[in-house]
């Protein structure tokens, strides 16, 4: 069997619009400045006290923890009308569903998004048989610590070598990488193609529909030139 682990936030969901909005307001309830809409979407991918703690680098530790959870009040605010604030981008609905299909393929997600977030967005899609296994922040170190990764290949009983890792930053190219995972980086996330390219990702794609023939090269199934 072959293991897919999927990242979430900007790799299968577009949720900048809820990111940037909760976190001002979290700043700003402790009467700081809060970051730009640029520095915020740059610590995606991170837990939520690592952003936090990365955006307020002279903030004493209790202050990010404050910070963290006004982020997550504001998020669950949100989350109210998530149609609003957690997308999905284009074709991930169709692919996902091609490639759960796959007998020979399992589906993961390793993700800093809350095992809430998750599991609202499979309940909302239809997808809770999908995914065999979900790794989230909630029970791990922030990546690109591989105790996500190394922790779904342990629940799927899958090597290294028939696994790969789908995400949008450098943070999950590294995760990949600490596990002995090959890494495929999707061009609509949070990170630029050079970053990704530069940090190591096997291949970058630049639409949902280009995904199932990458993941066939990487599993060496089918050919660069095919």
């Amino acid at each position: 069997m072959k293991l897919i682990v999927f990242d979430c936030d900007g790799t299968i969901v577009d949720s900048q619009a809820g990111i940037v909005l909760s976190m001002e307001h979290a700043f700003k309830s402790l009467r700081m400045v809060p970051p730009t809409r640029k520095q915020t979407l740059a610590v995606v991918g991170l837990s939520l006290l690592e952003a936090c703690s990365a955006l307020a680098p002279e903030a004493e530790y209790g202050t990010c923890v404050e910070l963290a959870e006004g982020y997550k009040a504001a998020f669950r605010e949100l989350d109210r009308n998530p149609s609003d604030t957690d997308i999905l981008f284009p074709l991930a609905r169709e692919t996902i569903a091609h490639l759960a299909a796959r007998e020979d393929h399992l589906l993961a997600i390793a993700t800093g998004k809350s095992r809430r977030g998750v599991e609202r967005m499979c309940e909302r899609e239809g997808w809770q048989s999908y995914f065999v296994t979900i790794q989230t922040s909630d029970d791990h170190p922030s990546k690109p610590n591989p105790s996500m990764l190394l922790r779904a290949m342990l629940e799927a009983g899958v090597e290294p070598a028939d696994t790969v890792m789908i995400g949008d930053t450098t943070y999950d190219v590294d995760m990949a990488r600490a596990a002995g995972v090959p890494a495929i980086g999707v061009a609509w996330g949070y990170h630029s193609v050079a970053e990704l390219t530069n940090a190591g990702a096997r291949k970058i794609v630049e639409s949902f529909t280009d995904l199932p023939a990458a993941i066939d090269i990487a599993f060496g199934t089918k050919s660069c030139a095919a």
